[in-house]
């Protein structure tokens, strides 16, 4: 298929988008924005998650790790381990994070740092937050912007600057307004076309070798593909490490998370917010199954039909130059469909966390809401254009597995997030607050050195993901040597769910 026609699927997708945006935005204000005022139905942004958690990343380079070496096979499907621990970690945001935060009546979740640790360790935390969702979201987004670059607007001489400039300037136009009350409907819309999207390119690849589901099941366990498990504990992916990881990564970059937190804590009650995130995470298991099951037979097509690409390239490859057009419009269509929720709610929360958190707009009684809108719509223009920039800087690196990026950054910027959430929760001391800020620069540090120089330390043990939770146990070291026995409010005390708050 041409890319002009491509590019006019990918103009008609967005026009859609901008309708749900024009219905939805109307009558919003800062609070819309912000929490949607609390008005949120708990299934749409249950199923909405699943496209901001899994991304262009999960849709590209999921299925193109299957076939990765590891050892005398292949990595398979033991990606599945750390969605183990994905799940177990939702248990523990339903149950322990969402009480914690409804009871506080939060905007921005940080406000939790500021009520138990003080006023620095709240700003400390909102600034590791900033930092490591625009690293995370900016590599999500250069991996599908340069998918469509090479796909489609390279033919028509456009710079890839330029192509990341429009794609953007795209997320601003149906964000700009409604924030989080758009972009619950917006990713409900795109979630369903990228689950779409993969169950029929699913499908066309098992009709294409004649075979059904089963069938290729059993094509995949001959080849080694389907193998989950790896019980060699010095491996970087064995299964402890992996599903303590998992449970991790989750608890860090979902309950820790102003982004995803922000659509959670826009639903009316806590119960309807604990159904949305315990719903999410199983749809989000069976997703991310069936990826590995697409990646799995991706690799048997590509060998059955000469196809030399690899890894993140596998996918795109094969969609855009092996497949019969209608099928390449459906990866375009759910490649930007998992594109647009990860970046378009980054840019959300990210000028909500640095709007209220930084610049305590809240706070700001000498502003009148017009003011204050202003502000707001200042800095999710900045936020775009830094946006910009880091997509550029990813393109000059040029990693070829973006998911091993992504996670390796939030092991090193979740790591204090982590340390102080849990600090705060698990113990009932004061910190001396001015000198959070060293103790959480301290950590990452330490981390860095440990990971780079862990042959020389450890031998042949590997430090995999659990890199986070020695990030986190670092900070919580640092947290108790600069502490004393103190009292805790009973607000800031977390506790099970009884009622609607």
């Amino acid at each position: 298929m041409s890319p002009a026609l491509l590019f006019s699927f990918v103009i008609g997708y967005f026009v859609l988008l901008l309708v749900v945006a024009y219905f939805t935005s109307r009558n919003s204000n800062n609070d819309s924005f912000f929490i949607g005022n609390k008005s949120s139905n708990w299934m749409l942004v249950a199923f909405g998650m699943i496209g901001t958690s899994l991304s262009g990343v999960t849709f590209v380079s999921v299925p193109g790790a299957v076939g990765k070496p590891l050892g005398a096979g292949f990595e398979a499907f033991t990606y599945f381990q750390i969605v183990i621990g994905y799940v177990i970690g939702y248990f523990v945001i339903a149950y322990v994070l969402l009480p914690l935060y409804y009871r506080l009546n939060l905007t921005s979740i940080y406000n939790y740092l500021s009520n138990r640790l003080g006023f620095t360790s709240y700003k400390t935390g909102a600034s590791f937050f900033i930092l490591s969702r625009t690293l995370g979201a900016t590599a999500r987004l250069y991996l599908v912007v340069a998918i469509l670059q090479d796909a489609i607007l390279s033919s028509f001489g456009i710079p890839f600057w330029v192509t990341t400039a429009v794609i953007l300037l795209m997320i601003l136009l149906y964000t700009f307004e409604g924030g989080v009350k758009t972009i619950v409907w917006t990713d409900t819309l795109q979630t369903t076309c990228m689950i779409l999207g993969l169950i029929i390119c699913v499908v066309f690849i098992l009709s294409h070798m004649n075979l059904s589901f089963g069938e290729g099941l059993s094509a995949l366990s001959e080849r080694g593909y389907t193998s989950m498990f790896v019980f060699d504990p010095n491996s970087r992916l064995f299964f402890v490490k992996q599903v303590l990881a998992g449970a991790f990564i989750t608890i860090t970059m979902t309950g820790m998370d102003q982004e995803m937190m922000q659509k959670n804590i826009s639903v009316r009650t806590l119960k309807d917010s604990q159904k949305n995130m315990l719903t999410f995470s199983l749809i989000q298991a069976v997703v991310v199954l069936l990826f590995l099951f697409l990646g799995g037979l991706l690799y048997l097509f590509a060998s059955q039909n000469t196809v030399a690409a690899t890894g993140d390239k596998l996918f795109p490859v094969v969609a855009l130059e092996h497949m019969p057009p209608m099928i390449s419009v459906v990866f375009i269509i759910a490649l930007i469909s998992a594109l647009f929720p990860s970046a378009d709610g980054a840019i959300t929360a990210l000028t909500s966390s640095f709007c209220i958190d930084l610049l305590g707009l809240k706070r700001r009684e000498d502003w009148d809401e017009k003011k204050k809108k202003s502000v707001r719509r200042t800095v999710h223009l900045t936020f775009a254009a830094i946006f910009l920039l880091f997509v550029m800087v990813f393109k000059w690196v040029n990693n070829p597995s973006m998911i091993g990026v992504i996670l390796k950054v939030a092991a090193y910027t979740y790591g204090p997030l982590l340390g102080l959430f849990t600090f705060g929760i698990m113990t009932k001391r004061s910190v001396n607050d001015k000198l959070v800020p060293y103790i959480c620069i301290a950590a990452p540090v330490i981390c860095f050195f440990l990971d780079k120089f862990q042959k020389d330390l450890f031998g042949n043990f590997e430090i995999g993901l659990e890199l986070l939770i020695i990030n986190g146990a670092i900070t919580f070291i640092g947290l108790l040597l600069i502490s004393k026995p103190g009292k805790v409010s009973k607000e800031v005390e977390p506790v099970a769910a009884h009622g609607n708050y």
